[in-house]
């Protein structure tokens, strides 16, 4: 019998789940191809945690939390990764002839004979959750080169000061491109990335040198200086990967690169070519669909704001606008709304340039300038499409804002987004652009500003003092002045010793309410309109970001660098 029908059973006979939840949960577990573990999980049913304890009462075997365990490279060399997937085991350490192995069944004989025969050890099984040892084999055996094992593969002659020619033999750099120390450099900048959850992936040619850095939790942070010789071969490595015309050095390209993980992981990357004067400069943007946070509570919402957005998005009709600066999290914040209307009952169809993440039961359409296809005739298409829910990825022209606004007030719910610094002055945007003002008040239901602040590294948090006249100075009240207890991270290993690991979003949203209307209406400034917004009950970004600050969440230095003093 196999792990998975055993633990069902199980969980079954001593009534933790029903005979239906199981059925429900091995249907799930067929589709995702994931463990019976993560699929009851997923429903519901039973947590992670829930099953490890039962396992471990049943079996009176110490369960372990392997998030909580640093495995030592050489014990987990003991055991190839084949068979730790295979058997769902992972060795977590060593005490002399006894090795201590992780198992999600620890009555599996064959799997504790199998790594007897291998190691020559006697195993001593402990009980963890089929989550926490795929994550853990994942972090212990998905180790990519280091930059000084692949560098030292190239020889001297290789890594001399190289002057830049004009005429370069392509298939010279097609050689170069595929010889094995390239590969492997530019695997081991692509999966250090990936480790360091970076977001961007900068390579960038110099005069005399060559420079990569990564964009983590919004801040570029150099992280290697490969050889000035290598510009070349990278750069064309990076264009095959992409399909582009390795030829071409003159002129901007764009394209993309799918890198399969194991384990049925994929990564996207979105890369962008741009000849400078020293060679070209490379941007690869990491699209990571398995970080995609679709749940709104999650992303940072506080209740009313998030109440509001809930609000306006289930109206049949009308306008919701997403606004801030590139790299701010509004492509999240309209999937995360996507995600919650997507029911059979309705037809959504969205433009975006580019298709960043691809959601199930949504029809998306990627925009190609060249050939004509943008935003405007896209969302005349979808008019003819009987749609219920748009979404254009920006509202960029006069014609498409055109075009949204008709449709908000033909019956459909349009999402979009604009490049303004704060929610008030998106309408004032609306209105450069050209749409008459009793347009935008009869469309418009919400509008929404957000960005992105660095949180504090849980591992690192100590207390922090703050005078009290600069807190006042940057917008704390006198009453949450009184009750602040700031806290900042000194910088530790978890965070590479920044002091902050993750981000959250600040979100200042603006309900268009009749009094405000009344006031676009009327002429008003964007200043008038932003204090009437605020009397209103609205919080702005710089308030927002103080009570994540009072929160415990990041920093005033975090909020001061993404807003605007109010």
């Amino acid at each position: 019998m196999s792990t998975t029908n055993r633990l069902g059973e199980l969980l079954v006979r001593e009534k933790l789940i029903s005979l239906q939840q199981l059925r429900q949960a091995q249907e799930e577990q067929r589709k995702t191809g994931q463990n019976l573990g993560y699929a009851l999980a997923k429903l519901g049913y039973i947590s992670d945690g829930e099953i490890t304890s039962f396992l471990s009462t049943q079996y009176r075997v110490p369960a372990v939390a392997l998030d909580e365990y640093e495995i030592d490279a050489e014990v987990s060399r003991l055991v190839s990764r084949d068979v730790c997937e295979k058997h769902k085991i992972i060795p977590i350490s060593r005490s002399g002839t006894a090795l201590v192995v992780a198992m999600a069944d620890p009555t599996n004989l064959h799997a504790i004979d199998d790594i007897k025969f291998l190691t020559g050890f006697n195993v001593e099984p402990v009980v963890a959750s089929e989550t926490g040892i795929t994550e853990a084999i994942e972090r212990a055996y998905n180790v990519g080169p280091s930059y000084d094992e692949v560098l030292s593969e190239f020889g001297e002659e290789e890594v001399g000061f190289q002057v830049e020619a004009d005429d370069v033999n392509v298939l010279e750099l097609e050689k170069a491109a595929e010889g094995a120390p390239v590969v492997r450099l530019v695997n081991a900048i692509l999966l250090n990335a990936i480790k360091k959850g970076a977001s961007d992936i900068h390579v960038e040619p110099y005069e005399k040198k060559l420079r990569v850095r990564y964009r983590i939790d919004g801040v570029l942070m150099e992280e290697m200086q490969p050889p000035i010789k290598l510009k070349n071969a990278i750069s064309s490595r990076l264009k095959i990967m992409s399909s582009l015309d390795i030829a071409e050095r003159r002129l901007p390209q764009d394209g993309r690169i799918k890198l399969k993980m194991g384990r049925g992981r994929e990564m996207d990357f979105r890369v962008s070519v741009l000849p400078t004067i020293w060679g070209e400069k490379i941007v690869l943007r990491l699209l990571d669909k398995s970080n995609l946070q679709l749940d709104m509570a999650k992303l940072g919402f506080d209740p009313k704001p998030l109440a509001d957005f809930k609000w306006a998005i289930g109206q049949p009709w009308g306008m919701v606008l997403v606004t801030g600066p590139t790299g701010s999290g509004k492509t999240t914040t309209l999937y995360s709304a996507l995600s919650e209307l997507n029911q059979i009952g309705s037809n959504i169809s969205t433009a975006e340039d580019p298709v960043e993440y691809n959601l199930h039961g949504i029809n998306q359409v990627q925009m190609h300038d060249d050939i004509g296809l943008n935003f405007a005739m896209s969302l005349r298409s979808f008019l003819r499409q009987d749609p219920d829910i748009i979404m254009v990825g920006e509202i960029r022209d006069f014609e498409t804002a055109e075009i949204a606004v008709k449709a908000a007030l033909t019956g459909h719910l349009v999402l979009s987004t604009l490049h303004t610094n704060d929610a008030p002055s998106t309408i004032s945007r609306l209105l450069n652009m050209g749409v008459e003002p009793f347009l935008i008040t009869a469309s418009v239901n919400l509008v929404l500003a957000q960005r992105l602040a660095r949180k504090i590294c849980p591992d690192c948090r100590v207390p922090l003092k703050v005078d009290a006249r600069v807190l006042l100075d940057f917008g704390f009240t006198e009453q949450q002045v009184a009750r602040a207890e700031l806290v900042r991270g000194a910088g530790c290993k978890t965070c590479n010793g920044s002091g902050y690991k993750g981000r959250v979003a600040l979100y200042e949203v603006m309900r268009f309410t009749d009094a405000l209307k009344e006031m676009v209406l009327q002429g008003a400034s964007t200043a008038e309109l932003k204090a009437a917004a605020i009397k209103g009950g609205m919080l702005t970004l710089r308030m927002s970001g103080i009570e994540k600050v009072l929160a415990g969440v990041t920093t005033t230095e975090e909020v001061g660098r993404v807003t605007m003093g109010d």
